[in-house]
């Protein structure tokens, strides 16, 4: 049962449904209110992504407005946190998200208020959720659909815009976005062919559109004529199952097509962005393109650092279900490449691809891989489990951490140092981080609308002990306070400052014709 149907059972339910259902009857709340408390975290360590030290930290009205070693002129009525012990870092920022998607002929299970109050239970409290118009459908439609949705959400929220087919109006659409609505990037899937692929006409046309306007493209990398190809061939097998999922989406579909996204990048002058890097063969062309002084970005999953293709292989229909999403877990040695392409930097920032589909719908590709609605949840997880295998085993330090799980971001969608820092001015979204906290994750006690956990029985050390969002305390010591509808829209400002090398080299490359007598 998901969470959405817990809310409505009787008060005898679980601790996690007793919280939803506080966090609900909270929604009467005024919004109008929601950004206006005064909060001072005390005695914590500060860090950010170049620099860790002690301070405490003063936040109000939705801004951080001190950061010193001793502050003791408060507001009146300010609360008072206690980081004793504690790092203080600036709120997670999720690049990666899809609440309410409606997907392969079903609705994801998680909404914009479930989805954002367990992110916050987990440290983050930013999403960048995606608009997906169908084939021929009007872009801005579809935004305006999207932006209602994410009303209820409780902590704060932009929105790429997928680019789904092409013609005049879809790249005036770009043009009204970029200038009216905040919207800053675009993105471009490769794969599901007959649904909302792109092929290379739509990614030549909408990333020159993009370059010009300074919005930055990303792109799913997968190969979508291939895949379909190889997910008949896997089926006419007789492997129907979900072990058929990786086998039709092998490394080399994603490499390639990651190769040939930025290839087309580079030849336009388009900075691009690579989500979810799943594989060696993804990471070796991001890689080849930085080192060649291309401006790319890459974006990897906490999944896939951390499971393995070996659970499509599991006896267990429902969890080999569980964990079908696009690209699929690889093969182990992919891992430590990926945690390797994170320490060097070749990969800027961690997500999640949240998106939630409850058991009842995995079932629909019961007797057809094909068919099994792709996704898996995470975003309330993602921190712990980054903290634990990252600077608990010696990968990141701890401003490595705040660098992927929240400046990164920040920095390559232009809303650095709004977001993405503990410092003044800042929004006042802010992480009390507990480095010895342990626990074990669970399905049973999570917040996420879904009835499964990838991560299920992992023990983590560096939890969320408080989070801070708009200067409000929206989750604190195990209780949820989130309030629907609290969480406001982000404007994105277009042409980030890697936009001004690319104009530059653009200028001193530029084609000159040859003067003949």
């Amino acid at each position: 049962m998901c969470i959405r149907d817990r809310v409505s059972t009787q008060s005898t339910g679980t601790d996690t449904e007793r919280m939803l259902r506080a966090a609900l009857a909270r929604s009467s709340l005024a919004v109008t209110h929601a950004r206006r408390a005064s909060t001072l975290i005390r005695g914590g360590t500060v860090v950010n992504h170049d620099a860790e030290f002690r301070a405490d930290v003063l936040c109000n009205d939705g801004k951080i407005v001190q950061v010193a070693e001793e502050i003791s002129d408060l507001p009146v009525g300010t609360t008072t946190v206690d980081a004793g012990g504690c790092y203080v870092m600036p709120g997670g920022i999720d690049p990666h998200t899809h609440m309410e998607l409606p997907f392969m002929g079903t609705v994801a299970s998680e909404d914009f208020f479930t989805g954002t109050s367990a992110a916050a239970s987990g440290g983050t409290t930013m999403i960048i959720d995606f608009v997906i118009p169908a084939p021929q459908q009007d872009v801005m439609q579809a935004y305006h659909e999207w932006r209602g949705w994410a009303e209820k959400a409780a902590t704060d929220y932009s929105f790429h815009v997928a680019i789904t087919w092409w013609d005049e109006s879809v790249k005036q659409a770009m043009h009204t976005l970029t200038k009216e609505y905040g919207v800053n990037s675009f993105k471009h899937f490769m794969a599901y062919k007959n649904a909302i692929m792109c092929d290379d006409e739509v990614l030549i046309n909408s990333f020159a559109t993009a370059r010009d306007l300074g919005a930055l493209c990303t792109v799913h990398a997968e190969n979508g004529d291939l895949v379909y190809k190889l997910q008949q061939e896997i089926f006419d097998k007789g492997i129907t199952g979900p072990e058929g999922h990786p086998l039709s989406r092998p490394p080399e579909v994603e490499g390639e097509a990651a190769n040939r996204a930025l290839r087309i990048a580079e030849v336009l002058g388009a900075p691009l962005y690579v989500v979810h890097n799943s594989c060696e063969e993804s990471l070796e062309a991001v890689t080849r393109a930085r080192l060649n002084g291309q401006t790319a970005f890459g974006e990897v999953l906490a999944q896939h650092l951390l499971i393995d293709d070996s659970v499509y292989r599991d006896e267990d229909w429902r969890t080999a279900a569980h964990h079908v999403m696009s690209p699929p877990f690889r093969p182990k040695k992919n891992q430590e490449a990926l945690w390797k392409g994170l320490q060097s930097g070749m990969l800027d920032t961690t997500a999640t691809d949240h998106c939630c589909f409850c058991t009842d719908q995995k079932m629909m590709g019961k007797d057809d891989f094909r068919s099994i609605p792709n996704g898996t949840g995470g975003v309330e997880d993602r921190m712990s489990v980054l903290w634990h295998h990252g600077v608990g085993k010696g990968r990141l330090t701890p401003s490595e951490f705040v660098a992927v799980t929240s400046t990164n971001c920040a920095r390559i969608f232009n809303i650095f140092p709004r977001k993405g820092a503990v410092a003044v001015g800042a929004d006042a979204d802010v992480v009390v981080w507990d480095p010895s906290s342990t626990r074990t994750i669970t399905q049973d006690k999570q917040f996420s609308n879904i009835d499964f956990n990838i991560y299920e029985g992992m023990q983590v050390t560096g939890n969320c002990a408080t989070t801070l969002s708009g200067g409000n305390i929206v989750w604190d010591k195990g209780e949820l306070k989130t309030v629907r509808g609290a969480g406001k829209y982000v404007d994105r400002p277009c042409f980030p400052e890697y936009f001004k090398m690319n104009q530059v080299k653009a200028e001193v490359n530029k084609p000159t014709a040859v003067q003949r007598g």
